[in-house]
């Protein structure tokens, strides 16, 4: 069944939560290189779900104000 495109943009703000957590968990077993990499990916995966949520922001139709 296809996502809406909010359902979409909420999924990869998830991700990009949980990614931002796990390498916070490895961050505080003390393996920092791992932790930067997973950072990293976290990082690029909070990009991705605001560029998304930005494009998807720019298709909806602007509320009439009264």
């Amino acid at each position: 069944m296809p996502q809406s495109l909010h359902s979409q943009a909420a999924e990869l703000h998830n991700h990009a939560a949980h990614a931002h957590a796990v390498a916070a968990c490895q961050h505080s077993t003390g393996d920092h290189l791992p932790a930067q990499d997973l950072a990293r990916f976290a990082n690029e995966r909070s990009e991705e779900a605001a560029r998304f949520s930005r494009e998807l922001a720019r298709q909806l139709p602007k509320p009439i104000k009264t």
